[in-house]
């Protein structure tokens, strides 16, 4: 027996002369293999089965969304010629130290991950549902330290920026553990393969004598691995890589390049797809792009806003946008259930945007940095990123729901000119909601956009807007229902429809209209107070806090800012038409004074001149009789 062999007797040693054994076995290419995604295959495949485990296989169909770089076979032949090779091992009388050499050869080409994660699918496509592997119990200390070795080496070699977060000599340590991992792995592999093989030839009154023998070996393999476990998780990756992030965004970059390849350095050479195309995409295609990276849950947003979304971030006038959004889904537990999943495909498969391939594989401290230093917690939001990877803005939400492509460059300087610009109108309010109502925008129309949750009010409403419009006046009538709406919303607007009362919006455009105005609340209260800022918050913030038996309407014109409000208050003092009429003729002047004398409670009261039946102003006189 050899000076190496005589060291490996004892599982806990090793010295330089295995390790240079093992690197010798390591003659890598160009080839690359989506390790993760099949190691996640390889788990819910065989955690999902629960009859007629034994004698599985991963064939073609199975493997073919996974990524295979530079092999001209296929997953499912590459598994089957290395299964085939563990199988003939157990059955060869050489030493089990060359018996794992002579393995990791077999699988020269590959990375450290793809050789650990190809032995294991091999493995499992052998002798199937081998509880040893996949039970994640503690008291299985084998299985426990195959499972997380597994996924540190993964995590260790999918990180391309691993030589900048640490020094050379750790690096050099790091990796001597990694290859030692990989040779313990695979000879657990095949003592395991082993001990199946026996006891499947063993007559019923040898099993229990050997199985005790079996249980002693992988406890100590077990024990061994969770050592190499122990050292690897004292290796700070982790932290210097959230340092990394932290002071990348802080730096002057040429580019985007650096800033996305770092972002989603797991998710190898193509991170994305094009989600209409469903082409893999490469960082490269982003450069000299501003990019937003929009990022919630799998689920996304309920569907009326989905549609709204795409409709404020879609330049249907342009071919050639000079922004790009990415979609970047994260789940709200460790692990992506299959609803996750399914969400996550109908919605990357039908949005026209970019999107992650394979949101699971982001790596745990770039999910970390984004919770933490851009705030995401349940809601959307969209991290702008400009040409140079710089954020410019940490979440431009809310001015794309307001101005939508028109926002471009949706930085958060670009957010407060878009507000110095803006003015109370009816363009602000209902601009985008629909179709009909955008033309009229366009179109410079006279506009009227009312809200009641009374019927009788509405007709009486629109019966008189028709005497109105009957003298020439060209006044178009939009509903836009409540804020909370009542189960007869629907009602209203069918009968509004039946009885060509006016134009209404839907139900679910209803309600973007009202999510229109507490976006546009929120964005005010982001910005610095202005007259004119204080004056939109000031009518928004009315608009937002009617009770839905309350009556209202909005007249205005496109853009301009000459807009009238006709209120509950107006119509209850002077009568509908008498309230359209004083709002029309507002602006009209009207000088007559008239003094009250004073009354209990006179001050708090709303009064209306008796000429123009318009608000007055209260002052006060002071008279001396004397």
């Amino acid at each position: 027996m050899s000076l190496s062999e005589n060291a490996l007797v004892d599982p806990f040693v090793f010295d330089d002369f295995l390790i240079r054994e093992i690197v010798r076995t390591h003659d890598p290419d160009d080839r690359y293999l989506d390790s993760g995604m099949l190691l996640n295959l390889l788990e819910s495949t065989f955690c999902c089965t629960t009859e007629n485990v034994f004698g599985a296989k991963f064939d073609a169909i199975v493997t073919s969304d996974i990524d295979l770089i530079g092999s001209e076979e296929p997953i499912s032949l590459i598994l089957y010629k290395i299964s085939s090779e563990i199988l003939c091992q157990c059955f060869e009388d050489e030493i089990l130290h060359r018996k794992t050499l002579f393995l990791l050869e077999t699988l020269s080409r590959y990375r450290w991950d793809a050789k650990v994660v190809l032995a294991l699918a091999s493995f499992a496509c052998s002798f199937g549902l081998f509880w040893l592997i996949l039970q994640q119990q503690s008291d299985n200390a084998l299985a426990v330290s195959l499972a997380i070795l597994t996924k540190a080496i993964i995590s260790f070699e999918s990180l391309s920026l691993q030589h900048e977060l640490v020094d050379d000599k750790l690096m050099d340590i790091t990796k001597s553990k990694i290859y030692v991992a990989t040779y313990w792995i695979f000879r657990s592999i095949l003592v395991c393969s082993s001990e199946i093989a026996d006891l499947s030839n063993l007559r019923l009154e040898q099993v229990h004598d050997k199985t005790v023998i079996a249980a002693w070996r992988l406890h100590s393999l077990g024990s061994k691995l969770n050592s190499l476990c122990n050292e690897l998780g004292n290796i700070p990756i982790k932290t210097r890589f959230y340092d990394k992030l932290l002071h990348m965004f802080k730096e002057n970059q040429d580019d985007n390049q650096n800033v996305l390849r770092t972002l989603f350095a797991s998710q190898n050479k193509f991170p994305f797809k094009n989600s209409s195309s469903r082409d893999k995409c490469g960082i490269i295609e982003l450069k000299n792009k501003v990019v937003i990276l929009l990022i919630s849950k799998p689920e996304l947003l309920p569907i009326d806003k989905i549609f709204f979304l795409v409709h404020q971030t879609t330049d249907f006038t342009k071919t050639d946008e000079n922004y790009a959004i990415i979609w970047v889904p994260i789940s709200s537990s460790r692990e992506w259930s299959r609803a996750d999943k399914t969400s996550f495909d109908l919605f990357s498969n039908s949005l026209p945007w970019f999107s992650v391939r394979k949101p699971w594989s982001l790596d745990s401290t770039v999910i970390n940095y984004i919770k933490h230093e851009w705030n995401f917690k349940e809601d959307p939001i969209m991290v702008v990123l400009n040409e140079n990877g710089k954020v410019t803005n940490s979440n431009a939400m809310d001015m794309v729901w307001i101005w939508g492509h028109k926002a471009f460059p949706f930085s958060s300087s670009r957010e407060k000119e878009m507000w110095e610009e803006a003015n109370w109108s009816v363009d602000l309010l209902i601009n985008g909601i629909n179709t009909l109502s955008t033309k009229w925008v366009e179109e410079g129309k006279n506009l009227c956009i009312f809200g009641s949750d009374n019927l009788d009010w509405i007709r009486e409403f629109n019966t008189t807007m028709k005497k109105i419009k009957s003298a020439s006046t060209h006044l178009e009538l939009l509903y836009v229902g409540c804020k909370n709406p009542s189960e007869n919303m629907k009602t209203i607007i069918d009968t509004i429809d039946q009885e060509n009362l006016c134009h209404s919006l839907t139900p679910n455009k209803v309600n973007l209209f009202w999510f229109r105005l507490e976006t546009i609340k929120r964005s005010i209260d982001g910005q610095d107070s202005t007259a004119r800022l204080d004056r939109i918050a000031t009518e928004v913030t009315e608009l937002l806090e009617l009770n839905n038996n309350e009556n209202w309407a909005v007249f205005g014109k496109g853009s301009s800012n000459d807009v009238i409000k006709l209120d509950q208050e107006n119509v209850a003092q002077m009568g509908l038409f008498g309230a359209i009429r004083s709002a029309f003729e507002g602006d009209k002047k009207c000088h007559h004074n008239e003094i009250i004398p004073y009354e209990e409670g006179l001050i708090e009261k709303p009064t209306f001149c008796v000429s123009c039946k318009s608000h007055v102003e209260k002052f006060v006189l002071y008279k001396c009789d004397e």
